[in-house]
């Protein structure tokens, strides 16, 4: 990845490998598609599905599926999860593809199987995301690093009925009070061994939650300079 290239945003007709993506999909009219709790379980249950090391599947246990169904279906080793966050109404992924087509497989893999659980669920018909996904390639690492930032602090203070949507991130894997081997947040933390980023000496959370809104780029990240953009 080069310094100073922005993203190349929103309809992303191929996938390269090894690239490095920021993927969101909403609900259809912008309705709410996690409504209680377990809804967001689900989710994460469908992620750990298809991104579990294939050895991890007979103790995989989240809707009784047959061990070579979940094989067939799993997708380790051709793409990588970096972090993630959902809320209410649409949810954010920061994914590498490793293998052609990987991205494309997966959410349609995920994005159908939530579908027809909350229909199922909810007893209705019909699409429940309002597009196809949409994706940016980020071709720059100190966006990246604010991507990954921006994700995590995209549910702050957001809680929609008896749901905190601050649980329902990578945010907690980043600072290592969970552990998964389905999400890989080791390539975004080896970047805070350089004590050389910005101001934070090297800690993750102190480049999370000191982040204020309205500074310029170089007054948060120092040199690692970059743009922001918003969300379509």
């Amino acid at each position: 990845m080069y310094a100073k290239n922005m993203p190349s945003r929103n309809r992303i007709k191929s996938y390269v490998e090894n690239g490095y993506y920021h993927l969101y999909n909403r609900g259809v009219d912008k309705r709410t598609i996690f409504q209680d709790k377990n809804d967001c379980i689900v989710f994460l249950s469908l992620l750990k599905q298809y991104l579990s090391p294939k050895e991890e599947l007979k103790n995989f246990v989240g809707f009784n599926l047959r061990l070579n169904r979940l094989m067939r279906t799993n997708m380790y080793g051709e793409i990588e999860l970096l972090s993630f966050a959902l809320m209410p109404n649409h949810f954010h992924l920061l994914i590498k593809q490793i293998e052609k087509n990987g991205i494309a497989k997966f959410m349609i893999r995920l994005c159908t199987s939530y579908s027809m659980y909350f229909n199922k669920k909810y007893e209705r018909i019909g699409h429940l995301f309002q597009d196809r996904y949409k994706g940016a390639l980020v071709l720059d690492d100190s966006y990246l690093l604010h991507l990954s930032r921006y994700i995590h602090l995209n549910p702050k203070k957001t809680i929609k009925g008896k749901i905190n949507f601050q649980e329902f991130t990578s945010y907690p894997y980043y600072l290592g009070l969970k552990k998964a081997s389905w999400l890989k947040p080791d390539f975004v933390l080896e970047y805070f061994s350089n004590k050389e980023i910005g101001n934070y000496n090297g800690s993750y959370k102190k480049f999370v939650e000191e982040y204020k809104e309205g500074f310029t780029s170089e007054e948060v990240l120092g040199d690692l300079a970059l743009d922001i953009g918003e969300e379509d």
